[in-house]
């Protein structure tokens, strides 16, 4: 079992399983990277393109090629130096699963109905929210027939309307994913008895564990997980907002990534950019100046809206009102509190929900205690509740109403925070644990990093920017509550087709919910939002584009560098090693051509600096110590540079902020290196000693720089 060095994520597909895996091999290889790094590989749902919804976690999934398919592929990837890593789903399954009808059609007494996080507190029934219309149930047979839904008859279960929450834990408002127990030991080994043998085989060397804040007991389910695969490689997708960090008590390397990939990005991010940014949105949108009472709103809301069920059970749980745990829910700044029943309270718990408790009514305050220290029940469900409720309310709704720039909307970031430091990041760094994943790019991120990449400039020419908005608004107009946004990603993916932009304008629109939702749609507004897109592509955007690119491209190939030399296992996201102008999913999920070519400047930089950063990382081996390195003269804010191993070994230099850079220069600002020969692997020059950045960086925005003592 080998700890990876690097990582390459592949997005499984019925049209891309193991066998297309096995073909790239030789190409990852060359690419450099470690290992393969697999999305969910058990029987999903039939024709499902992301895994997340298993149905059957007894089976490798058999439109990918089954377990034989899977141990051919892993036999050719290893005959190529590369291993594999699995993405796994603990929380949740589909609920069109052998084990759930078994429940449906016994109730307790079912041997499976430890299986499932079901209330059947009310009348012994599961409810099953899928009631949509006039349509009465129609029994065949043994089976009761609702539309597509197909339940054994008679059952221990009721249908309700599909607006209201069901009879058990879901994965955020999914009422079509239920929640697992894996906080019992046996239904953890049942669920991971494939995952297991892969790994006692050798097969697999390492996890990444989807949304463990869903599960009871996430610390005691990482327990059990690192004494049963003996100590893999493990990471979770746990999204850390701000100066949050992950338990020190996990038995995991790391997260998945996303509190990396916004510090990264924020690096790129001229904070002088804010206030302008700020009020060219607030002008066009007519929204707030200030993001957190629109943040408040919006889970609100969501509570509203998709939460009743889960409210419900823990206010009888908490024995409080429905009312002070929706207001208490919606002050949570994070995704759980890492609260344990039985245990004292971290302070840092502690001191998260009793601020959170200071913006609520005096109502709110007796409840504190309870989720602190009460049954439980209470904790657990609290616990639970906060995740799905960050989820929809910010992720999902207000990143789609407050958007000044919207490279800093991602998956754990916060809009209003612009840029970081290169001495904050350097912080950073220093405290990262050696092995936890780092990310630019993933399946669920709002934008792919080119995509920020181009959006991080606007943070240095609002002026220009605006003046540009303008313009396109003269033409084109619709929705104040969406034109903004649609400028903003309009301009960062360009070229793309009307068809693409439509699609992610309709997502855009439900998930903001001010015009249209999921649950809510309007054909007169969806029809003008086509209409809108089709027109506003026709506009001449790419004049714009091109004027920018050159920077974007220093800041894409800043955020490379610096993310695979930066301490922790790097991941490329598929393509992602060139360019790629994609928007969040499904658009990023698209089917990715192999070998990737470059087809401009552009994607043969990225993919240089991309196959020489992985392939040194792997030749530097695992954690290697970082240092910080300083550049000094007049440009050094525009310069983040570091050096990786004990010698040192290697060194990173990348641009920041190149729009006011290029209005000033370098000047006579210089980096010293650390002692020795050093080769410039990008442009295969030699340094040593104090160099003039214009030299380092005056062919590229970016040196990598291997040692080389003669």
């Amino acid at each position: 079992m080998s700890r990876p060095i690097s990582t390459y994520r592949v997005q499984l597909t019925p049209d891309f399983g193991f066998a297309q895996v096995a073909e790239i091999a030789g190409y990852l290889r060359d690419l450099g990277v470690s290992h393969v790094y697999l999305s969910p590989i058990l029987q999903a749902t039939p024709g499902s393109w992301h895994g997340y919804d298993v149905t059957d976690h007894s089976r490798i999934r058999e439109e990918f090629g089954g377990a034989t398919g899977f141990r051919e592929m892993a036999q050719q990837l290893a005959a190529q130096d590369l291993g594999i890593v699995v993405d796994i789903v603990p929380n949740h399954m589909n609920t069109v699963n052998a084990q759930f009808w078994s429940v449906l059609k016994e109730g307790p007494d079912s041997p499976y109905a430890s299986w499932f996080d079901i209330d059947w507190s009310a009348d012994g029934k599961v409810a099953l929210p899928v009631l949509g219309d006039d349509t009465e149930p129609v029994v065949d047979g043994d089976v009761l027939r609702y539309h597509e839904h197909a339940y054994p008859h008679p059952g221990h279960y009721r249908l309700v309307d599909w607006r209201k929450g069901p009879g058990y834990r879901r994965f955020f408002d999914v009422s079509s994913l239920i929640g697992l127990r894996v906080e019992d030991p046996a239904v953890l080994f049942a669920t991971h008895e494939v995952i297991f043998w892969l790994l006692d085989e050798g097969l697999v060397d390492g996890l990444r564990v989807d949304h463990p804040d869903g599960l009871a007991d996430p610390r005691g389910y990482l327990d059990r997980l690192r004494d049963r695969t003996g100590g893999a490689w493990t990471v979770v997708e746990k999204i850390l907002i701000g100066s949050e960090r992950l338990p020190g008590d996990w038995a995991c390397d790391g997260t998945s990534g996303y509190e990396v990939l916004n510090r990264v990005n924020g690096l790129f991010v001229d904070p002088a950019g804010k206030q302008p940014l700020i009020q060219i949105f607030a002008d066009m949108t007519g929204q707030p100046s200030d993001y957190r009472p629109v943040m408040a709103q919006a889970k609100r809301e969501v509570l509203d809206l998709f939460f009743g069920a889960e409210v419900d059970r823990l206010a009888r749980a908490a024995s409080w009102s429905p009312e002070a745990v929706r207001e208490l829910l919606a002050a949570m700044p994070v995704y759980r509190a890492y609260v344990v029943p039985g245990e004292r309270p971290p302070p840092e718990s502690v001191e998260i929900v009793e601020l959170a408790a200071e913006s609520c009514s005096p109502d709110v305050q007796p409840l504190v205690r309870k989720v602190l220290y009460g049954s439980a029940e209470t904790i657990v469900r609290f616990q639970q509740t906060c995740g799905p409720v960050m989820a929809k309310g910010v992720e999902d709704t207000a990143l789609y109403r407050w958007f000044p720039l919207a490279c800093l909307n991602e998956v754990g970031g916060e809009p209003d925070v612009f840029g970081v430091g290169v001495a904050e990041f350097h912080e950073f760094c220093a405290e990262m644990a050696p092995y936890t994943m780092t990310t630019l790019s993933t399946h669920d991120t709002k934008r792919s990093e080119d995509v920020r990449a181009r959006l991080s400039v606007l943070s240095e020419i609002p002026g220009e920017w605006a003046a540009a908005v303008a313009e396109w608004s003269a033409q084109v107009s619709f929705d104040p509550h969406l034109d903004y946004l649609a400028w903003q990603n309009l301009m960062a993916a360009w070229p793309i087709s009307a068809e693409r932009f439509t699609d992610y304008l309709l997502k855009a629109a439900r998930e903001a919910k001010t015009a249209i939702s999921w649950i809510n749609p309007d054909p007169s507004y969806e029809r003008r939002l086509r209409e809108f897109a089709a027109a506003a592509v026709r506009l001449p955007i790419g004049g714009f584009t091109e004027r920018i690119d050159p920077f974007a491209q220093s800041n894409s190939l800043g955020a490379k560098l610096v993310q695979l030399m930066m301490p922790g296992v790097p991941d490329v996201y598929q393509g992602n090693e060139t360019t790629d102008f994609s928007l969040v999913d499904p658009d990023n999920r698209r089917p990715v051509t192999y070998p990737r070519k470059p087809e401009t400047s552009w994607d043969a930089a990225k993919l240089l600096v991309t196959t020489q950063a992985l392939r040194l990382r792997r030749r530097l081996g695992g954690a290697a110590p970082y240092t910080p390195l300083a550049a000094e003269g007049e440009a050094a804010e525009h310069v983040i540079a570091f050096a990786r191993g004990e010698r040192p070994q290697a060194v990173a230099v990348a641009t920041r902020l190149p729009v006011r850079l290029a209005a000033s220069g370098w000047g006579g600002t210089t980096l010293t290196l650390p002692s020795g020969t050093w080769r410039d692997l990008i442009t295969g020059a030699s340094h040593t000693g104090r160099i003039p950045l214009a030299h380092l960086l005056g062919q590229y925005p970016v040196s990598l720089l291997e040692r080389h003592d003669l």
